[in-house]
Formats: C-alpha cells, structure tokens, sequence
C-alpha cells in the first residue's frame, strides 16, 4: 500500500501539483483540511519560518484516518521581484489579495525595454517554495527556487496567484536554469505558469523542486 501524505492546504491549485508530482514517486497525496479559524500565520521573516509554525499546527489536526506511517506536508511559497528588493516576498499571499497581478506589473511599469533580453533582467524575479515534512516525529525541510521575470501583461489560463505574469527562464537538458535570453531544452516559449499545462509548470515549478528536495531526503525515496 502506497505511504499517504497529507497535505495542508486550502489551495485546490496547490494539491494537483503536489499530486502530479508525489504520486509519480509513488505517494498517495490526500489533502488535510483545517478550518481557517483554527490555524494562524505568522507575520515572519522568511518562509521557513512560515512553513515550520504550519507544521506544528498541523500535527494538533491529525485526521481520523491518519495510520503510522504516515506523513504531514506543509508549504509556503513567494515571489520575490529583483527591483523591489524581494517584494512581496512572505507577504505574497496578502499582496496578491491587495494589488493582485496588475498591482505588482504597474509597480514594474517604468521597466519595459525594447529589448526582450535587457527588459527580462530588470524585470528579474524568483519564485520560492519551502516544502515541510512531519515524519514519525522528525520534520524535514525541502527548498526550491525558479527564477524567471515578470511579464508585461498577464496570461490567464491555469494557474494560480501570480501564475499569469511569471515568465520561467528555460532549462538545460539537467533541467537546471539557464540566463534570461538563452534557449534551452526545456521551454515555456515565453509563456507564464498561467498559461500552461500543470505537467509542463512541472519541470520548472519552485513548488517542484522543493518536494524533489524534500524526498530526496528520505531513506526511502
């Protein structure tokens, strides 16, 4: 019987990545709902924090159904723009709730270039994603990075949050990021991870690449 992890979140987007990321490493994903006026977040410094205190909370909500063995999956992600000196960073989830995608591309406005290339770095941005992991009592902690930059327009489709005005710099044929400006073997085509599939989001996801860190801690994956 495949190990269930159960993972903390409200956000359905959240969970098909998780999914379609954990099952192919042969992982049950089951999502583990908390009522929103039983958990709180920490207004912290960097997402580690952030994603530590989740985890504590979460181990008070264990559901019914949870057997040893076992584990609970907690992640808290970012986008922190260059020319803002990392904003909003932590404060991604409110930003977004305030400003929304149009806030943070007219707070970018006065860097558009005729030039794809020069356009794309001062635009620069990453998004990163802390993944955090309860396991037979220990926590382990998964980090991941995507770098990209932030598009002049958004490009709705299937994303989430800031989804449709990320643009992810391409990835070699290891799957490691190249520099803005340079063609590799994988490739958005100057899309957003608004406007492409969760399979293809995959290969660059921050989200990702912070459960491929994470796992790849554990003894058995």
């Amino acid at each position: 019987m495949s190990p269930t992890v159960w993972f903390l979140t409200g956000n359905t987007g959240k969970l098909a990545e998780a999914n379609n990321h954990l099952t192919k490493l042969g992982y049950n994903v089951r999502q583990l709902i908390v009522e929103n006026d039983q958990l709180y977040e920490p207004q912290a410094a960097t997402l580690e924090i952030v994603a530590e205190s989740k985890i504590n909370q979460a181990i008070e909500h264990l559901p019914n159904e949870f057997v040893d063995g076992d584990m609970i999956l907690v992640e808290d992600a970012g986008l922190f723009v260059s020319a803002l000196d990392g904003f909003p960073g932590v404060y991604s989830s409110y930003v977004y709730s305030t400003i929304g995608n149009l806030g943070i591309i007219r707070l970018l406005s006065h860097l558009e270039t005729e030039d794809p290339v020069s356009s794309a770095n001062l635009r620069a941005a990453q998004f990163r994603a802390v993944a955090v992991m309860w396991r037979d009592g220990e926590i382990i902690v998964g980090e991941g990075i995507c770098p990209g930059h932030i598009a002049t327009e958004p490009m709705e489709g299937n994303g989430f949050g800031f989804d449709p005005i990320f643009i992810p710099y391409d990835l070699d044929a290891e799957f490691q990021p190249l520099e803005a400006g340079t063609y590799g073997e994988h490739s958005t085509h100057g899309k957003t991870f608004g406007a492409v599939d969760v399979e293809v989001k995959g290969k660059f996801s921050h989200r990702s690449r912070a459960l491929k860190n994470l796992f790849s801690q554990l003894p058995s994956a």
